[in-house]
């Protein structure tokens, strides 16, 4: 895995981190009691974006750390997942 890949996999386990990270502790407008003029009552009252954004970084950085660990020691490769074997026979005896 070269560093593009290990970037953009740093980027996929973020994001999706992130959009778990997101709904935690939420307190809505509605649930507030002071829903703003032209916003649904189910909007964040106080999102904590840069909070959340850390925790995400912390937790990304961990679960990343472990898949580049796996793919880098060869462990699981793309070979394993070949089950209609259409890459041929390329394992090393």
């Amino acid at each position: 895995m070269g560093i593009t890949s290990s970037l953009v996999l740093l980027a996929i386990v973020w994001f999706m981190v992130f959009f778990v990270v997101l709904p935690l502790r939420l307190t809505t407008q509605g649930e507030a009691g002071d829903v703003v003029p032209g916003t649904h009552k189910s909007a964040p009252s106080d999102p904590q974006l840069k909070r959340k954004a850390r925790i995400t970084t912390v937790w990304a950085l961990l679960i990343w750390a472990v898949l580049a660990g796996v793919i880098w020691s060869g462990f699981i490769t793309v070979q394993d997942y070949d089950w209609a074997d259409r890459l041929g026979d390329t394992r090393q005896q």
